[in-house]
Formats: structure tokens, sequence, C-alpha cells
């Protein structure tokens, strides 16, 4: 992987986490293909090859319908988050494709309205990234969190 490459993945992430973080959920969205796929699942379900997920959508459409649903529809306790993640490790190169799967640890922490502040989650992101001209975008997000038990208050994108 080359360095303007890694430098555009660690600005795709980057953006990922300051679009949750900052509350700016439609900007989510718009860091996918127009085919993105994105799910959150576990490790024990993601090693047995399982394809659904506690969160599953497979088109950018998708996606902006969940945060359209979030802030007009769904109702659930007021929180925010903030992510910390590693650097992404090389996993594959396609170039004829022009994609790079990569790996990376993340920690999600998660404070409530009352202040009560918590790790929310842990686990590795599994990105199939795509690359066109000078830019890059997710093809492909896979969360897959380490605990088996995914919070039932799971609103926003990890």
């Amino acid at each position: 992987m080359n360095e303007n490459k890694r430098h555009l993945i660690e600005n795709l992430m980057a953006d990922y986490s300051a679009a949750i973080d900052s509350k700016d959920l439609e900007r989510w969205p718009e860091l996918f293909t127009e085919d993105g796929r994105y799910r959150v699942t576990n490790s024990e379900d993601y090693n047995q090859g399982y394809q659904h997920g506690a969160i599953w959508a497979n088109s950018r459409g998708m996606l902006r319908d969940r945060i359209s649903a979030l802030r007009e529809a769904n109702v659930y306790e007021e929180q925010r988050y903030r992510h910390v993640s590693d650097a992404a490790r090389l996993i594959t190169e396609d170039e004829q494709n022009g994609t790079i799967t990569v790996s990376s640890n993340f920690i999600v922490v998660r404070t409530m309205h009352t202040g009560d502040t918590q790790l929310f989650a842990s686990g590795m992101y599994i990105d199939r990234i795509k690359f066109q001209d000078d830019s890059a975008l997710f093809a492909e997000r896979i969360v897959v969190c380490d605990s088996q038990k995914i919070d039932t208050l799971l609103a926003i994108p990890l």
C-alpha cells in the first residue's frame, strides 16, 4: 500500500469517527459507496461466517434511512460516543478493482445524558475501501464486536 492510499484511508477513518462522535450523522452515509455495505456483528458469528448482524445495510440509501429514522422516528436515550482506534493493517490489495481490505481495532466509550461514562464496545473493523481518483470510500465496513452481547441501546452506528 503506497503512502497516498494510506493517507486516504487514515482520513476516511478519522472522518468516520468524527461524523459519529460529533453527531453529524447525515455525513456518515456519504463515506460509503452507493452500494456500500455496513454490518455490526459479534466475533463468534463473524468467525462462523454468518452474514446477519445487529445492524445491516447494503446501500448508502439504507444508511441514510437509518439516520433519518434516528432523527425523526426512534426514541432512545440521549448519548454520545467517543471512538478510539489504531492504525489500519493491510489484509489484501486488489489493484484490478481499486480496493484495499484493511483491519483495525477500536473501542467506543459511551456517555449518557446523566454523565455516566462506560466502555460501550470493543472489537475490530474490517474494511474494504474503494479508491476513485483521489478519494477513498467504504465499499464495506464490518464491525466485529468482541462481546457476544450487543447492547439493546445500540442506536448510533459504531
